[in-house]
C-alpha cells in the first residue's frame, strides 16, 4: 500500500490519506461571511480526493483580518454559511478543518489584486494590534501594543471561535501561529520587544500561544484533533529558530496539540529564504524526530513521488499542498494512479477513471 494513501488517525478522526489542502486565503468574503466561492473552492478539492481540507485563515476577531475581504468566525452569524461547506465536504468522504487566525500587525491591508499596504480608515481600515507598537513595514499600519485586557480578549476570541467551529461542523481546528501574524509576532524576538511576562525570554514569548492553545483545547472536544501551524524559522539573524521550534513543540504536545504544521518565514519583509522544492520539509522532519510529535510538511511539494517519499521516509505524517491544489483540484486522484494505488472516484466521475496498468 502506498504510504501517501494510508490512513492516519488523530484522536477520534481518521483521515483516508495523508494529502491535505493547506489553508489558502481567497480574499473573497464580505464581513467575514463564507459564500458560494468558498463552497466551490473547498468542495471541489473534496471531490478531488483530499484526505483533509483546512479552510483559509478565519479571523477570530474583525481586527484580526489580514484584509477587509478575509473569512471570519468572530460572530454566530458566520456559522450557517460555514456549516453548508462542512456538510458538503464531509459528504464527499473528506475531513474538514478550520484555521483560526489573528493577523496582528499585518492586518488592515489591501487584498493583493486591489492595492498594497495599509487600508486607510476612510476605505474600511482599522486600528491594528501587536506585541509591540512597531509596523511590519513602512507601508503597513503602526499597531497598538496589546495591554493585559487585550491579551485576555485574544485568548477569549480563539476560544469562542473554536466553539463556533464545532457548531459549524468542523472536525479539526488549527491555530495559526505562523507567517508573521499575531501569535508568531509574540514568538519572535524580531517583533516582540515587550518587557513584561509576555516578552524577553523564550518562556515569556511563547506564553500567549500556550494560553491560546490551552483555551482552545479546553473548548474543543477531547475526541477531535487540534493542530498548530508555526513558522519554524524566521530565516533572519536574531529571530525565531528551528531549535526554539523543537522546544515549543514539546510544550504544545504536553498541552494536547496533535500535530505541528511546519511552515517558515513571514515575520520580516527582508528575510533571505532559500526557496526551492521541498525547502521546508527538513523542519517538519526535525520536529518529528526530536519530539515525537506528529508533523505536517509544506513548501513546494508538487509531485506524487515527492509526497510519497517524505511519508515513506518518516519525514512527516501529513503533506500539505497549496499551489499544486490550485493548479489541480484532483491531485489526489491522479497521484493515486501514478503510485499504482486503487482509490474510489466519485460516482459522477467514475466513467473518466483511468485503468491501472497491469504487468505482462
Amino acid at each position: 500500500m502506498s504510504s501517501l494513501f494510508s490512513p492516519l488517525t488523530l484522536r477520534g478522526l481518521t483521515l483516508k490519506n495523508r494529502l491535505v489542502v493547506s489553508p489558502m486565503c481567497m480574499y473573497s468574503s464580505q464581513d467575514g461571511f463564507a459564500n458560494d466561492w468558498h463552497l466551490v473552492h473547498l468542495g471541489s478539492r473534496a471531490v478531488g480526493g483530499a484526505g483533509l481540507i483546512i479552510t483559509e485563515a478565519a479571523a477570530v476577531a474583525p481586527e484580526g483580518r489580514i484584509t477587509p475581504d478575509d473569512l471570519g468566525i468572530w460572530k454566530d452569524e458566520h456559522v450557517p454559511g460555514l456549516r453548508r461547506i462542512t456538510e458538503f465536504v464531509r459528504a464527499q468522504g473528506a475531513a474538514i478543518g478550520i484555521q483560526l487566525a489573528h493577523a496582528g500587525r499585518k492586518a488592515s491591508t489591501y487584498t493583493s489584486w486591489k492595492g498594497e499596504g495599509q487600508v486607510p480608515e476612510s476605505e474600511g481600515g482599522w486600528t491594528t494590534v501587536a506585541p509591540s507598537a512597531e509596523a511590519f513595514a513602512a507601508n503597513y499600519p503602526r499597531p497598538v501594543a496589546l495591554d493585559q485586557a487585550g491579551l485576555r480578549q485574544v485568548v477569549a476570541d480563539f476560544r469562542a471561535a473554536a466553539l463556533r467551529a464545532l457548531e459549524a461542523g468542523f472536525q479539526l481546528v488549527e491555530v495559526h501561529a505562523a507567517h508573521g501574524y499575531l501569535l508568531h509576532e509574540f514568538l519572535s524576538p524580531l517583533s516582540n520587544h515587550r518587557t513584561d511576562e509576555y516578552g524577553g525570554s523564550f518562556e515569556n514569548r511563547i506564553r500567549l500561544l500556550l494560553e491560546v492553545v490551552e483555551a482552545t483545547r479546553a473548548a474543543w472536544p477531547a475526541e477531535l484533533p487540534l493542530l498548530v501551524r508555526i513558522s519554524a524559522t524566521d530565516w533572519t539573524e536574531g529571530g525565531w529558530t528551528a531549535d526554539e521550534s523543537v522546544a515549543l513543540a514539546r510544550e504544545l504536545h504536553a498541552r494536547g496539540v496533535d500535530l505541528l504544521d511546519c511552515s517558515t518565514g513571514g515575520n520580516v519583509p527582508a528575510a533571505t529564504i532559500p526557496v526551492g522544492p521541498l525547502y521546508q520539509v527538513p523542519f517538519a522532519e526535525k520536529v518529528k524526530k526530536e519530539t515525537g510529535l506528529r508533523t505536517g510538511a509544506v513548501g513546494l511539494i508538487t509531485t506524487a513521488a515527492e509526497a510519497e517519499a517524505l511519508i515513506t521516509n518518516g519525514q512527516a505524517d501529513l503533506v500539505l499542498l497549496a499551489r499544486e491544489f490550485l493548479r489541480n483540484p484532483y491531485f489526489p486522484l491522479h497521484a493515486a494512479f501514478e503510485l499504482g494505488e486503487e482509490v474510489a472516484w466519485p460516482d459522477q466521475y467514475a466513467r473518466a477513471k483511468p485503468r491501472q496498468r497491469t504487468a505482462k
